[in-house]
């Protein structure tokens, strides 16, 4: 599901926002970019809001600045607010993949250093992607 994406995004530490919004990312097969991009810059916008983080706020500036598509205006995702559900719906060599996101994050870990840790997992959010996924995996 990477291939085409430019190897500099890939090296670790890889920032999956980065990765998605970047031209030389995902971006160019993210069907509903707009929403998307909408989505995530409001997700980190709350972050940075509520944590006043200088390394979130840099990596928003920088996201923000990436080339939008036309439709990505104010009126997509109103600003400060983020949609519980936004679908990712992805381009892929099997077809059109529509993917739901949760995010975990460890509130009160007991170790430090997974303090600032979040997963975000994506699921099949129809039967069609579920199948182009194992027909994917099974390559």
């Amino acid at each position: 599901m990477l291939d085409g994406v430019a190897q500099a995004l890939l090296a670790p530490p890889v920032n999956v926002l980065r990765l998605s919004l970047h031209a030389d990312g995902l971006a160019p097969r993210i069907i509903n970019l707009a929403a998307w991009r909408g989505h995530l810059l409001a997700r980190l916008e709350r972050q940075v809001e509520l944590t006043a983080d200088p390394v979130l706020a840099a990596l928003h500036d920088e996201l923000a600045a990436y080339p939008a598509p036309r439709a990505a205006a104010a009126k997509d995702v109103p600003r400060h607010v983020v949609a519980p559900v936004v679908p990712l719906e992805l381009a892929s060599p099997a077809g059109k993949l529509t993917l739901l996101g949760t995010v975990t994050v460890f509130g009160t870990p007991l170790d430090v250093s997974v303090s600032e840790l979040a997963l975000e997992s994506f699921f099949p959010a129809d039967a069609e992607t579920a199948e182009r996924l194992r027909r994917l995996t099974a390559r």
